[in-house]
């Protein structure tokens, strides 16, 4: 899962508060330890179907109801070399005059496709880019089935997507002329 030399970019970015958490889950997965239905096997199942240097975007938005706002509350991008994760960072690592301000991004088209030509460009072409809310993240990190035994991780976000919950964009979808 990870790449023997794993490098972490910009551990001092306001987006690590996020962002660790996850990675520590990673790292007890990565040691055979399951955890909400996520398994090794099935990540680096994943991992092996991705071209052989690329990268995995999250940018996961939380809803404030009272402001009517949504706020950028998780942004990382992996990098992906030869199946194994390399290296981590936030999407504060990413430098481009375009890209507005972190507290600017916003869950729509116009921002995922910003963040994607920045990053296919600073870091490795993207594979997978996922936006979402924080609802459906926790939901698609979470979800066992009802015997708490692990579902298909895929399927679920595929259902999500279909629902309007998610917005999934995968390199058949990013490399297209008019997606740039």
């Amino acid at each position: 899962m990870f790449a023997e030399e794993f490098v972490v970019v910009d551990a001092t970015s306001s987006l690590w508060n996020a962002v660790r958490p996850m990675l520590d889950i990673a790292l007890k997965i990565e040691q055979h330890q399951d955890w909400h239905g996520w398994n090794k096997a099935s990540i680096d199942a994943f991992l092996q179907t991705l071209p052989s240097h690329c990268s995995l975007m999250l940018g996961v938005w939380q809803v404030d109801a009272a402001q009517e706002q949504e706020t950028l509350w998780l942004g990382c991008i992996c990098e992906v070399l030869n199946g194994a994760v390399c290296s981590l960072r936030t999407f504060a690592a990413l430098d481009d005059p375009a890209l507005p301000a972190l507290s600017e991004l916003e869950p729509g088209f116009s921002h995922a496709q910003e963040l994607i030509r920045i990053t296919n460009g600073q870091v490795a072409p993207v594979a997978w880019a996922l936006f979402t809310d924080k609802a459906s993240w926790d939901e698609w990190l979470l979800t066992t089935d009802a015997d708490g035994h692990p579902i298909d991780k895929g399927e679920l976000l595929a259902a999500l997507a279909r629902q309007g919950r998610c917005v999934l964009l995968g390199s058949e979808v990013a490399h297209h002329p008019h997606h740039h």
